[in-house]
């Protein structure tokens, strides 16, 4: 059983910058894929960011590639989204996933992001 808890939500004016932080539960965690994910209101939910395991590739939707970075702390296990110029259209709950992207097998209780114009 993983468990995920984030943070590091809040409000930000639109060209501003959040990191948001997932601390997870678990001994396995240097050897699973983490993700970050987002839903806004009325939409269905999209992938962000992946990072592969230890010292692994990472991937980007296209809406944030050059903008977010997503980076991870094994010690800590802790995944980390880095999220610089921030638009009215990045405003969504964002939630950590473990295991593979395509299919995480355990979910956080997400945190909102509001970017005002």
């Amino acid at each position: 059983q993983v468990q995920l808890v984030e943070s590091g939500g809040g409000l930000v004016q639109a060209g501003g910058s959040l990191r948001l932080s997932c601390a997870a539960s678990g001994r396995t965690f240097s050897s699973t894929a983490m993700g970050w994910f987002r839903q806004a209101p009325g939409k269905e939910r999209e992938f962000v960011a992946a990072i592969i395991r230890t010292g692994g590739g990472t991937s980007y939707a296209d809406s944030v590639k050059g903008r977010f970075t997503i980076s991870r702390d094994n010690a800590k296990n802790t995944v980390y989204l880095q999220m610089n110029s921030l638009k009215p259209e990045d405003m969504a709950v964002y939630y950590c996933a473990a295991g593979n992207p395509a299919r995480p097998d355990y979910w956080g209780q997400g945190t909102q992001v509001t970017v005002s114009s």
